[in-house]
């Protein structure tokens, strides 16, 4: 359905009344929902795909848990609308993070930013309680992933060595599991899930597929996420983690990076879903994996 900022104001003035007069604008970018400025320091989040609704649900349960114990600003949801006829799905004010989309003004320093990273991981990645969310594509053996890397294949053979690729590809599938209880993941960190200020790190967004399991799928950050040269400082930092684990998060950020070519290609041919800044941070980001085995 159309979500236009009538729209926006009239749930507002239903369930929030207190906010429904502040300023609301629209906000660029979002895959599941769509994300409206209220004020200078919230944020309506609306659904636009069936998923959504779940993932805000999962966000509104966990994230005033954890982000207390992260040194980094994140959307904490601190309002909820749930389904009526005016809008027959649940959704959410959040607090805003300030700062620019990361697939559009990328880390400069990268060391600061290496040591923001590692920092907030380390801070995330606690053993997670029993009831803590599953997941079935993050955190998980990248085995079940081998289809899917042969289907983005193609697209990272065209901008780099396809011998190579194979190579990182085959190497994270050898490591050795992961040994040790799930932990805490955001599970999504890719560079639109992060906003930058002053060429550094200033938050994270997106907490959709929040979950436990294996580190690996979120240290992939290192290299999607950090500039040329970083991931070596991002790892110092982190400090607990294995010659396994890295290794295994090289293949999952093969995974990520063929996922933001693929849409980036999307996004210059004009087709729905499609977002021309991903191909760019994709690329980038391959190029920085097969250059940390070079």
């Amino acid at each position: 359905m159309e979500i236009d900022e009538d729209l926006v104001r009239a749930l507002l003035r239903d369930r929030h009344p207190d906010l429904a007069e502040l300023p609301i604008r629209p906000v660029p970018g979002g895959w599941d929902n769509r994300l409206w400025r209220v004020g200078d320091e919230l944020a309506v989040r609306m659904p636009r795909t069936e998923r959504a609704p779940g993932l805000l649900r999962k966000e509104h349960r966990w994230l005033p848990v954890l982000a207390p114990l992260l040194p980094l600003p994140v959307p904490v949801p601190v309002r909820t609308g749930e389904p009526s006829a005016r809008f027959p799905r649940f959704w959410t004010v959040a607090r805003w993070v300030p700062g620019e989309p990361g697939d559009a003004t990328p880390v400069t320093r990268g060391d600061h930013a290496a040591g923001v990273l590692a920092g907030f991981l380390r801070a995330l990645h606690r053993e997670a309680p029993e009831e803590a969310p599953a997941n079935p594509d993050r955190g998980v053996p990248l085995e079940g992933f081998t289809a899917g890397f042969e289907e983005g294949f193609p697209l990272l053979a065209e901008f780099a060595d396809p011998g190579a690729v194979r190579r990182v590809w085959e190497d994270a599938l050898a490591a050795p599991a992961r040994q040790g209880p799930p932990v805490w993941l955001h599970g999504d960190l890719h560079p639109a899930n992060v906003v930058v200020a002053d060429g550094t790190l200033a938050g994270v967004l997106d907490f959709g597929e929040l979950c436990a399991g294996d580190p690996a799928t979120d240290l992939s950050a290192a290299w999607l996420l950090l500039p040329e040269g970083a991931a070596p400082r991002f790892f110092e930092a982190y400090a607990r983690v294995d010659e396994a684990t890295v290794r295994r998060a090289r293949g999952w950020a093969l995974l990520r990076a063929a996922g933001l070519v693929a849409i980036g290609r999307a996004g210059e041919r004009g087709l729905p879903g499609g977002k021309p800044t991903w191909g760019p941070a994709g690329r980038a980001a391959l190029a920085r994996v097969l250059t940390s085995v070079a």
